[in-house]
């Protein structure tokens, strides 16, 4: 497969990805870091148990239908790219719209990404959560870790390009393949 995303990698970016929502004491950070972190070792349980059949994240996926296993990797995966589209969303818009708040971008990436997939009483934790965002300034200052804003902003339009490519690669894969809506 021509755009097959190597799955090694992709956990390890992945992991640094988690790493990085370690930067802020916010409620919603955490939240959002033990959800990656979960669904991150669902994937990599499977690729260590089967690396001969999980090169590529495709293959992983593939492997795990054709065997009939419990698809628990697929359901990780599925739950890891609604989480990797929410922080992109929100980050995005965080840079095109430069006078929102992070509270503000990340209740529109919930309501777009994650809202429908969760129940009445987890959209209340959520919302709640939302609201311990820190402020925007604060945000980049820990995101930039002593670095010019300049010089973070040209760093995270490259980043954020990188990560919408591989979610939209894995949302189309996972959804025109059958095997889970993101």
């Amino acid at each position: 497969m021509t755009n097959s995303i190597e799955t090694h990698s992709f956990l390890e970016a992945s992991d640094g990805l988690a790493e990085l929502f370690g930067l802020f004491s916010s409620v919603i950070f955490g939240f959002i870091q033990l959800e990656l972190r979960i669904n991150i070792n669902g994937v990599r349980k499977r690729y260590e148990a089967r690396k001969d059949k999980s090169g590529t994240l495709e293959a992983l996926v593939a492997s795990e239908f054709q065997e009939g296993s419990s698809r628990h990797a697929t359901t990780c995966l599925v739950r890891l790219t609604r989480g990797l589209s929410l922080t992109c969303k929100a980050l995005q818009q965080m840079r095109s719209d430069r006078s929102s708040q992070p509270r503000v971008c990340f209740r529109r990436s919930y309501d777009e990404v994650l809202r429908p997939h969760h129940s009445f009483f987890i959209r209340s934790i959520v919302s709640v959560a939302i609201r311990a965002a820190p402020y925007r300034r604060d945000f980049f200052e820990r995101l930039a870790e002593g670095a010019s804003m300049e010089k973070l902003d040209k760093e995270l339009a490259k980043w954020l390009a990188g990560l919408d490519v591989i979610v939209r690669r894995i949302t189309e894969f996972l959804e025109k393949g059958g095997y889970g809506r993101v």
